[in-house]
């Protein structure tokens, strides 16, 4: 630890939580399967699968906010393989849909990795307080992680609450027919090497923004010009789909709790995880406030830095990230412009820290070395730990080290405000270190924070125990801007 600050752990650890389960569709991918249980449950009786489903009731409706209409929606997946021309009774839709659901513990593995913003709504508090939200990286079953969200308040005397999470967890529904930027979209298609006249073909029947519809409508065009597709057009056509599916909206209903709402894995390119998601409060040029989020798409093999936007924590956009610098994990946004562009901190080479500038915070090319390691807890490589702070000292950027035995201690560097590629400040000493109770876990001899946040005078950090379990920690920021400048 750092001797010239002072760290005081506030609140007790934030725990994983096994029963927090949320629904999902457990179907086989062969169809012959599918049709095999269907018959099974065709050939109940009617009073046979009104008893079933009785006990599917009895022993889950309590665990989850609205089963019915989920095991509707899971039954609506598997109807095209009904091979019945009679009309079923809604109790046996019922069963058969909860024949392909499954209950899946979102936390049963771990919960770490958190950021933390100031709640966009800050009513009904007492004067001085603080209402934030804590986003944390759930990992379940078959280590695939997703997005949970905690409320919690700081009072005007510095005593932090982290409110209580509702027993449920709630998927959001997908919005079925998003809008994309044409120009983005084309930006992206010809980054991955789709430079082509069967793109052009699909593209120029676009307007500038277009929904997935329109974009369906041109695919299928260009599909009935085509008589026998080469390898080629078949990749293109399913690289363009790809895309699409990979840019995504989602939205939750305004009576769903935060803690209740779930981002978990949707398109094909995050089927593993959504991880280390780090939000930042960012205010643009014009005083539009959006809620970014950069975050670890990863699909068992190939990671892919993403994009979420949000203004009010219901509804998220999810976008893929465009330009050479896009590429291996912890990028992370400034919370504002900076002399009128935006600028991101990132590591492209899993070692270094860069600093990049772009005009629009969808684009990122030319990464600059910003700092390499140099202090020996941080020798195997450094990195951010969530988005830049402003003081009026300079930027305040929190790291990781990672040094012998793996072991990862967060630290912290401060850069100019109006060059942040000039570093004014460099911690010799870690900020947080394991301590012997933080040592055991999932990833032993690890601490590690998404994203810190100033009040009051204080720089609160939430940090993970272990890639197990998360905490929170203040530190002064007058003590620790002294120590950053006296190095």
């Amino acid at each position: 630890m750092n001797p010239d600050i002072t760290l005081t752990r506030r609140v007790d650890k934030i725990v994983p939580d096994s029963r927090r389960v949320l629904l999902r569709l457990f179907m086989s991918s062969d169809p012959q399967r599918i049709v095999n249980i269907i018959g099974r449950a065709l050939s109940l009786t009617e009073e046979e699968t009104a008893t079933e489903y009785a006990v599917i009731t009895r022993d889950f409706k309590e665990r989850h906010l609205d089963l019915e209409s989920i095991l509707m929606r899971h039954y609506a997946r598997v109807k095209p393989h009904i091979f019945t021309g009679k009309p079923l009774s809604k109790v046996r839709q019922l069963f058969i849909g909860a024949l392909f659901t499954g209950e899946y513990s979102l936390e049963s593995a771990a919960l770490f990795n958190p950021s933390i913003v100031p709640d966009p709504d800050q009513s009904g508090l007492p004067e001085g307080a603080l209402r934030f939200i804590l986003s944390l990286r759930a990992v379940g079953e078959g280590h695939i992680s997703s997005i949970t969200f905690r409320s919690g308040v700081i009072d005007a005397g510095g005593l932090i609450t982290v409110d209580k999470p509702s027993r449920h967890v709630v998927a959001p529904d997908t919005v079925p027919n998003p809008t994309y930027d044409k120009n983005s979209f084309t930006f992206k298609l010809h980054e991955m090497g789709f430079d082509n006249a069967h793109v052009d073909s699909i593209l120029e029947q676009l307007g500038e923004t277009f929904s997935l519809a329109d974009l369906d409508k041109s695919v299928a065009q260009l599909n009935r010009r085509m008589r026998r597709k080469t390898h080629e057009e078949v990749r293109t056509l399913e690289c363009v789909r790809w895309l699409a599916e990979s840019n995504y909206e989602v939205s939750f209903s305004p009576k769903v709790t935060l803690s209740e709402r779930i981002i978990f894995p949707m398109s094909a390119n995050e089927s593993n995880g959504i991880e280390d998601a780090r939000f930042v409060r960012f205010v643009d040029d014009d005083g539009k406030i959006t809620y970014y989020a950069t975050y670890t798409a990863y699909n068992g093999h190939v990671i892919l830095p993403q994009l979420i936007e949000t203004e009010n924590f219901l509804h998220f956009r999810v976008r893929t990230l465009n330009g050479r610098a896009v590429q291996n994990k912890g990028m992370a946004l400034f919370p504002r412009r900076i002399n009128g562009r935006c600028a991101m901190i990132s590591r492209q080479d899993d070692e270094n820290l860069f600093i990049m500038f772009s005009d629009n915070p969808h684009f990122w090319n030319d990464p600059v070395t910003l700092l390499r390691p140099t202090q020996p807890w941080e020798f195997v490589k450094i990195g951010n730990c969530g988005s830049p702070i402003e003081t009026e000292a300079g930027w305040l950027v929190i790291t990781h080290g990672v040094g012998a035995m793996r072991r990862y201690c967060i630290g912290a560097i401060l850069l100019d405000l109006n060059d942040p590629t000039r570093i004014i400040g460099h911690l010799k000493d870690p900020l947080i270190s394991p301590a012997e109770a933080e040592r055991e876990g999932y990833v032993p001899n690890v601490v590690y924070t998404c994203g810190a946040m100033l009040n009051r005078g204080e720089l609160v950090i939430p940090y993970a125990i272990s890639d197990s379990m998360s905490c929170i920690a203040t530190v002064p920021l007058k003590e620790l801007i002294g120590a950053l400048q006296m190095h």
